[in-house]
Protein backbone atom coordinates (compact mmCIF):
# COMPACT_ATOMS: atom_id res chain seq x y z
CA UNK A 1 0.00 0.00 0.00
CA UNK A 2 1.40 3.40 -1.01
CA UNK A 3 1.87 6.36 1.34
CA UNK A 4 -0.99 8.17 -0.40
CA UNK A 5 -3.32 5.22 0.13
CA UNK A 6 -2.26 4.90 3.78
CA UNK A 7 -2.88 8.61 4.36
CA UNK A 8 -6.31 8.42 2.75
CA UNK A 9 -7.12 5.39 4.90
CA UNK A 10 -5.93 7.18 8.05
CA UNK A 11 -7.91 10.33 7.24
CA UNK A 12 -11.06 8.26 6.67
CA UNK A 13 -10.46 6.44 9.96
CA UNK A 14 -10.05 9.79 11.74
CA UNK A 15 -13.30 11.15 10.25
CA UNK A 16 -15.10 7.95 11.28
CA UNK A 17 -13.68 8.28 14.80
CA UNK A 18 -14.84 11.91 15.06
CA UNK A 19 -18.31 10.96 13.84
CA UNK A 20 -18.49 8.09 16.33
CA UNK A 21 -17.38 10.37 19.18
CA UNK A 22 -19.97 13.01 18.25
CA UNK A 23 -22.76 10.42 17.99
CA UNK A 24 -22.03 8.57 21.25
CA UNK A 25 -21.02 11.38 23.60
CA UNK A 26 -23.64 11.87 26.30
CA UNK A 27 -25.01 15.21 27.46
CA UNK A 28 -22.43 15.13 30.25
CA UNK A 29 -19.63 14.88 27.71
CA UNK A 30 -18.77 11.26 28.56
CA UNK A 31 -18.82 7.89 26.83
CA UNK A 32 -20.14 4.58 28.08
CA UNK A 33 -17.54 1.95 28.92
CA UNK A 34 -18.37 0.02 25.74
CA UNK A 35 -18.27 3.12 23.52
CA UNK A 36 -15.04 4.28 25.16
CA UNK A 37 -13.41 0.92 24.39
CA UNK A 38 -14.61 1.13 20.78
CA UNK A 39 -13.26 4.66 20.37
CA UNK A 40 -9.92 3.72 21.96
CA UNK A 41 -9.57 0.91 19.41
CA UNK A 42 -10.38 3.30 16.55
CA UNK A 43 -7.80 5.73 17.88
CA UNK A 44 -5.20 2.94 18.20
CA UNK A 45 -5.85 2.00 14.56
CA UNK A 46 -5.28 5.64 13.54
CA UNK A 47 -1.98 5.75 15.45
CA UNK A 48 -0.88 2.45 13.90
CA UNK A 49 -1.62 3.83 10.44
CA UNK A 50 0.41 6.93 11.28
CA UNK A 51 3.33 4.75 12.40
CA UNK A 52 3.07 2.71 9.19
CA UNK A 53 3.11 5.92 7.10
CA UNK A 54 6.27 7.04 8.91
CA UNK A 55 7.91 3.65 8.32
CA UNK A 56 7.09 3.64 4.60
CA UNK A 57 8.38 7.20 4.20
CA UNK A 58 11.61 6.39 6.05
CA UNK A 59 12.10 3.26 3.93
CA UNK A 60 11.67 5.31 0.76
CA UNK A 61 14.20 7.86 1.97
CA UNK A 62 16.73 5.16 2.83
CA UNK A 63 16.25 3.51 -0.59
CA UNK A 64 16.82 6.88 -2.26
CA UNK A 65 20.01 7.46 -0.26
CA UNK A 66 21.40 3.99 -0.99
CA UNK A 67 20.62 4.39 -4.68
CA UNK A 68 22.89 7.43 -4.92
CA UNK A 69 26.42 6.95 -6.30
CA UNK A 70 28.94 6.30 -3.51
CA UNK A 71 32.06 7.49 -5.30
CA UNK A 72 33.46 9.35 -8.30
CA UNK A 73 35.89 7.95 -10.87
CA UNK A 74 39.59 8.61 -10.23
CA UNK A 75 40.93 11.43 -12.39
CA UNK A 76 44.15 12.33 -10.58
CA UNK A 77 47.11 10.98 -8.69
CA UNK A 78 46.13 8.76 -5.71
CA UNK A 79 46.53 10.57 -2.40
CA UNK A 80 46.38 14.02 -3.96
CA UNK A 81 43.50 16.38 -3.44
CA UNK A 82 41.32 16.02 -6.53
CA UNK A 83 39.09 18.84 -7.80
CA UNK A 84 39.53 20.68 -4.53
CA UNK A 85 38.57 17.68 -2.41
CA UNK A 86 40.21 17.09 0.94
CA UNK A 87 42.03 13.79 1.48
CA UNK A 88 39.10 12.35 3.45
CA UNK A 89 36.76 13.03 0.55
CA UNK A 90 38.66 10.81 -1.89
CA UNK A 91 37.58 7.36 -2.97
CA UNK A 92 40.94 5.98 -1.79
CA UNK A 93 40.31 7.13 1.77
CA UNK A 94 36.85 5.54 1.79
CA UNK A 95 38.15 2.26 0.39
CA UNK A 96 41.07 2.29 2.86
CA UNK A 97 38.61 2.77 5.74
CA UNK A 98 36.47 -0.17 4.59
CA UNK A 99 39.56 -2.36 4.16
CA UNK A 100 40.81 -1.44 7.63
CA UNK A 101 37.46 -2.39 9.18
CA UNK A 102 37.21 -5.69 7.33
CA UNK A 103 40.77 -6.71 8.22
CA UNK A 104 40.41 -5.94 11.93
CA UNK A 105 42.64 -2.88 11.37
CA UNK A 106 45.58 -5.13 10.42
CA UNK A 107 45.72 -3.65 6.95
CA UNK A 108 45.84 0.10 7.51
CA UNK A 109 46.71 2.14 4.44
CA UNK A 110 48.81 5.27 4.60
CA UNK A 111 45.75 7.07 3.26
CA UNK A 112 44.15 6.83 6.71
CA UNK A 113 47.02 8.67 8.35
CA UNK A 114 45.53 11.90 6.95
CA UNK A 115 42.55 11.38 9.23
CA UNK A 116 43.85 10.42 12.68
CA UNK A 117 42.00 12.16 15.51
CA UNK A 118 43.44 13.24 18.86
CA UNK A 119 42.41 10.00 20.59
CA UNK A 120 44.09 7.70 18.08
CA UNK A 121 41.00 6.78 16.05
CA UNK A 122 40.48 7.43 12.36
CA UNK A 123 38.22 10.21 11.15
CA UNK A 124 35.14 9.08 9.25
CA UNK A 125 35.52 9.57 5.47
CA UNK A 126 33.73 12.74 4.43
CA UNK A 127 31.22 10.78 2.37
CA UNK A 128 30.33 8.70 5.44
CA UNK A 129 30.15 11.78 7.64
CA UNK A 130 27.64 13.41 5.29
CA UNK A 131 25.53 10.28 5.13
CA UNK A 132 25.60 9.97 8.91
CA UNK A 133 24.39 13.55 9.26
CA UNK A 134 21.54 12.77 6.87
CA UNK A 135 20.64 9.81 9.07
CA UNK A 136 20.55 12.06 12.11
CA UNK A 137 18.32 14.58 10.38
CA UNK A 138 15.85 11.87 9.37
CA UNK A 139 15.58 10.42 12.87
CA UNK A 140 16.07 13.49 15.06
CA UNK A 141 13.30 16.12 15.09
CA UNK A 142 15.50 18.60 16.96
CA UNK A 143 18.04 18.67 14.14
CA UNK A 144 15.16 19.45 11.78
CA UNK A 145 13.71 22.20 13.95
CA UNK A 146 16.85 23.68 15.53
CA UNK A 147 19.74 25.66 14.04
CA UNK A 148 22.90 23.57 13.49
CA UNK A 149 26.23 25.39 13.72
CA UNK A 150 29.64 23.96 12.81
CA UNK A 151 32.23 25.04 15.38
CA UNK A 152 35.97 24.56 15.83
CA UNK A 153 36.10 25.89 19.39
CA UNK A 154 33.93 27.66 21.95
CA UNK A 155 31.17 29.39 19.98
CA UNK A 156 29.78 32.59 21.47
CA UNK A 157 26.36 33.82 20.39
CA UNK A 158 25.68 37.50 21.02
CA UNK A 159 22.25 38.45 22.39
CA UNK A 160 20.56 41.80 22.95
CA UNK A 161 19.62 41.67 26.64
CA UNK A 162 17.76 45.01 26.70
CA UNK A 163 16.46 47.21 23.91
CA UNK A 164 16.40 51.04 23.70
CA UNK A 165 13.17 52.95 24.28
CA UNK A 166 12.09 55.91 22.15
CA UNK A 167 10.98 59.18 23.78
CA UNK A 168 9.21 62.30 22.51
CA UNK A 169 11.01 65.64 22.74
CA UNK A 170 9.94 69.16 21.85
CA UNK A 171 11.38 70.85 18.79
CA UNK A 172 14.82 72.15 19.70
CA UNK A 173 14.75 70.22 22.97
CA UNK A 174 17.81 68.46 24.36
CA UNK A 175 18.36 64.76 23.74
CA UNK A 176 18.01 62.50 26.74
CA UNK A 177 19.65 59.13 27.27
CA UNK A 178 17.76 56.68 29.43
CA UNK A 179 19.52 54.49 31.96
CA UNK A 180 18.11 51.40 30.25
CA UNK A 181 20.31 51.78 27.16
CA UNK A 182 20.91 48.64 25.09
CA UNK A 183 22.85 45.90 26.85
CA UNK A 184 24.27 42.75 25.35
CA UNK A 185 24.77 39.23 26.60
CA UNK A 186 26.38 36.05 25.31
CA UNK A 187 25.49 32.38 25.18
CA UNK A 188 28.38 29.94 24.77
CA UNK A 189 28.17 26.63 22.95
CA UNK A 190 30.69 24.19 24.40
CA UNK A 191 31.32 20.59 23.33
CA UNK A 192 30.23 17.44 25.15
CA UNK A 193 31.38 14.01 24.02
CA UNK A 194 28.84 11.44 22.87
CA UNK A 195 29.91 7.96 21.79
CA UNK A 196 28.29 4.74 20.64
CA UNK A 197 29.83 1.28 20.26
CA UNK A 198 28.80 -1.39 17.75
CA UNK A 199 29.77 -5.07 17.94
CA UNK A 200 30.18 -7.09 14.73
CA UNK A 201 30.85 -10.83 14.52
CA UNK A 202 34.06 -11.90 12.82
CA UNK A 203 32.03 -13.93 10.30
CA UNK A 204 30.07 -10.84 9.31
CA UNK A 205 33.22 -8.73 9.20
CA UNK A 206 34.94 -11.00 6.69
CA UNK A 207 31.82 -11.61 4.57
CA UNK A 208 32.46 -9.23 1.69
CA UNK A 209 29.00 -9.91 0.25
CA UNK A 210 27.38 -8.07 3.16
CA UNK A 211 27.03 -4.28 3.01
CA UNK A 212 28.97 -3.72 6.23
CA UNK A 213 29.38 0.00 5.57
CA UNK A 214 25.63 0.60 5.47
CA UNK A 215 25.06 -1.57 8.55
CA UNK A 216 27.59 0.28 10.70
CA UNK A 217 26.40 3.70 9.54
CA UNK A 218 22.79 2.72 10.24
CA UNK A 219 23.57 1.52 13.77
CA UNK A 220 25.74 4.54 14.59
CA UNK A 221 23.18 6.97 13.15
CA UNK A 222 20.19 5.55 15.04
CA UNK A 223 21.96 5.33 18.40
CA UNK A 224 23.44 8.83 18.20
CA UNK A 225 20.16 10.33 16.95
CA UNK A 226 18.18 8.82 19.84
CA UNK A 227 20.68 10.01 22.45
CA UNK A 228 20.80 13.49 20.91
CA UNK A 229 17.04 13.92 20.72
CA UNK A 230 16.59 12.85 24.35
CA UNK A 231 19.22 15.34 25.52
CA UNK A 232 18.18 18.19 23.20
CA UNK A 233 14.72 17.94 24.77
CA UNK A 234 15.51 17.09 28.42
CA UNK A 235 19.24 17.62 29.09
CA UNK A 236 20.20 19.42 32.32
CA UNK A 237 23.46 20.87 30.98
CA UNK A 238 25.61 18.80 33.36
CA UNK A 239 28.05 16.91 31.15
CA UNK A 240 25.54 17.15 28.29
CA UNK A 241 23.63 19.80 26.30
CA UNK A 242 20.75 21.72 27.88
CA UNK A 243 17.33 20.59 26.70
CA UNK A 244 14.65 22.88 25.31
CA UNK A 245 12.11 21.79 27.95
CA UNK A 246 14.69 22.73 30.61
CA UNK A 247 15.24 26.29 29.35
CA UNK A 248 11.85 27.18 27.85
CA UNK A 249 9.46 29.56 29.61
CA UNK A 250 6.64 27.83 31.51
CA UNK A 251 3.48 29.55 30.26
CA UNK A 252 0.99 27.85 32.57
CA UNK A 253 0.49 24.79 34.77
CA UNK A 254 -2.73 22.80 34.39
CA UNK A 255 -4.06 19.56 35.82
CA UNK A 256 -5.27 18.40 32.41
CA UNK A 257 -4.98 19.58 28.83
CA UNK A 258 -8.01 21.45 27.48
CA UNK A 259 -8.70 23.28 24.25
CA UNK A 260 -8.66 26.57 26.18
CA UNK A 261 -5.23 25.83 27.66
CA UNK A 262 -3.86 25.02 24.18
CA UNK A 263 -5.30 28.27 22.79
CA UNK A 264 -3.81 30.22 25.72
CA UNK A 265 -0.45 28.54 25.05
CA UNK A 266 -0.51 29.62 21.40
CA UNK A 267 -1.51 33.23 22.00
CA UNK A 268 0.64 33.55 25.11
CA UNK A 269 3.68 33.29 22.83
CA UNK A 270 4.88 36.63 21.46
CA UNK A 271 3.58 37.22 17.96
CA UNK A 272 6.96 37.32 16.12
CA UNK A 273 7.73 33.80 17.37
CA UNK A 274 4.34 32.44 16.30
CA UNK A 275 5.20 32.86 12.62
CA UNK A 276 7.45 29.77 12.58
CA UNK A 277 6.13 28.09 15.72
CA UNK A 278 5.38 24.37 16.02
CA UNK A 279 4.17 22.02 18.74
CA UNK A 280 6.41 19.33 20.26
CA UNK A 281 4.85 16.72 22.54
CA UNK A 282 5.10 13.13 23.68
CA UNK A 283 3.23 10.49 21.68
CA UNK A 284 1.14 9.57 24.74
CA UNK A 285 -0.34 13.09 24.89
CA UNK A 286 -1.66 12.86 21.33
CA UNK A 287 -4.66 10.77 22.41
CA UNK A 288 -5.83 13.51 24.79
CA UNK A 289 -5.25 16.39 22.37
CA UNK A 290 -7.01 14.63 19.48
CA UNK A 291 -10.33 14.76 21.38
CA UNK A 292 -10.26 18.50 22.09
CA UNK A 293 -12.72 20.83 20.35
CA UNK A 294 -12.91 24.60 20.05
CA UNK A 295 -15.91 26.75 21.01
CA UNK A 296 -17.55 25.96 17.65
CA UNK A 297 -17.39 22.22 18.27
CA UNK A 298 -14.60 21.66 15.72
CA UNK A 299 -11.62 19.48 16.54
CA UNK A 300 -8.47 21.57 17.01
CA UNK A 301 -6.38 18.64 15.73
CA UNK A 302 -6.28 18.29 11.95
CA UNK A 303 -4.58 15.33 10.22
CA UNK A 304 -2.22 15.99 7.31
CA UNK A 305 -3.39 15.07 3.81
CA UNK A 306 0.02 15.63 2.21
CA UNK A 307 2.89 13.13 2.32
CA UNK A 308 5.78 14.27 4.48
CA UNK A 309 3.78 16.97 6.22
CA UNK A 310 2.95 16.66 9.96
CA UNK A 311 -0.53 17.01 11.46
CA UNK A 312 -1.59 20.42 12.81
CA UNK A 313 -3.21 21.96 15.89
CA UNK A 314 -4.91 25.32 15.30
CA UNK A 315 -2.98 25.50 12.02
CA UNK A 316 0.45 24.89 13.60
CA UNK A 317 2.49 21.77 12.78
CA UNK A 318 2.81 19.04 15.41
CA UNK A 319 5.97 17.00 15.98
CA UNK A 320 5.90 14.08 18.38
CA UNK A 321 8.81 12.42 20.14
CA UNK A 322 9.01 9.47 22.48
CA UNK A 323 11.63 11.47 24.39
CA UNK A 324 9.48 14.55 25.01
CA UNK A 325 8.25 14.58 28.64
CA UNK A 326 4.68 13.49 29.33
CA UNK A 327 4.36 16.43 31.73
CA UNK A 328 4.46 19.21 29.18
CA UNK A 329 3.67 20.45 25.66
CA UNK A 330 6.14 22.85 24.04
CA UNK A 331 5.11 25.49 21.50
CA UNK A 332 7.38 28.01 19.84
CA UNK A 333 10.07 28.76 17.29
CA UNK A 334 12.61 25.98 17.78
CA UNK A 335 15.10 27.60 15.39
CA UNK A 336 16.31 29.46 18.48
CA UNK A 337 17.58 26.12 19.81
CA UNK A 338 21.18 26.15 18.58
CA UNK A 339 23.10 22.90 18.08
CA UNK A 340 26.88 23.23 17.93
CA UNK A 341 28.73 20.40 16.15
CA UNK A 342 32.41 20.53 17.13
CA UNK A 343 34.69 19.14 14.45
CA UNK A 344 33.75 15.89 12.76
CA UNK A 345 32.76 12.41 13.86
CA UNK A 346 35.39 9.68 14.14
CA UNK A 347 35.52 5.92 14.59
CA UNK A 348 38.00 3.51 16.17
CA UNK A 349 38.38 -0.23 16.65
CA UNK A 350 38.07 -1.87 20.07
CA UNK A 351 40.74 -4.48 19.40
CA UNK A 352 40.70 -6.67 22.50
CA UNK A 353 37.49 -5.87 24.36
CA UNK A 354 35.28 -8.49 22.69
CA UNK A 355 37.97 -10.86 21.39
CA UNK A 356 36.85 -13.66 23.73
CA UNK A 357 33.38 -13.62 22.17
CA UNK A 358 34.58 -13.74 18.59
CA UNK A 359 33.39 -10.22 17.93
CA UNK A 360 34.93 -6.95 16.82
CA UNK A 361 33.91 -3.64 18.36
CA UNK A 362 33.86 -0.19 16.79
CA UNK A 363 33.14 3.09 18.49
CA UNK A 364 31.88 6.32 16.92
CA UNK A 365 32.35 9.65 18.69
CA UNK A 366 31.10 13.18 18.30
CA UNK A 367 31.30 16.40 20.30
CA UNK A 368 28.17 18.51 20.42
CA UNK A 369 26.29 21.07 22.52
CA UNK A 370 22.82 22.54 22.38
CA UNK A 371 21.05 25.48 24.05
CA UNK A 372 17.85 27.46 23.67
CA UNK A 373 19.44 30.87 23.17
CA UNK A 374 16.16 32.78 23.65
CA UNK A 375 13.97 31.07 26.30
CA UNK A 376 11.03 33.33 25.42
CA UNK A 377 10.92 31.83 21.91
CA UNK A 378 9.45 28.58 23.25
CA UNK A 379 6.75 28.20 25.89
CA UNK A 380 5.72 25.05 27.74
CA UNK A 381 2.28 24.07 29.02
CA UNK A 382 3.11 22.15 32.20
CA UNK A 383 0.79 19.31 33.19
CA UNK A 384 0.86 18.78 36.95
CA UNK A 385 -0.69 15.33 37.17
CA UNK A 386 0.20 13.85 33.77
CA UNK A 387 0.67 10.12 33.67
Amino acid sequence: MTVKELREKRNKAWNDAKAFLDAHTTENGTLSAEDSATYDKMEADIKNLGDQIARVERAAEIEAQLAQPTSNPLTGKPGASDNGKSARATDEYRQAAITAIRTNFKNVSNYLQTGVDADGGYLVPEEWDKRLIVGLDDANIMRKLGTVIKTTGLHRINLVATKPAAAWIEEGGALTFADDSPKFDQVTLDAYKLHVAVKVTEELLYDNAYNLEAHILDQFGKAIANAEEDTFLNGDGSGKPTGVFTDATVADTVSEVTSDSIIDLVYGLKRPYRKNAVFVMNDTLVASVRKLKDSNGSYIWQPSYQAGEPDTILGYKVYTSAYAPTTGIAFGDFSYYNIGDRGTRSFAELRELFAGNGMIGYVAKERVDGKLVLPEAVQVLSISDAG
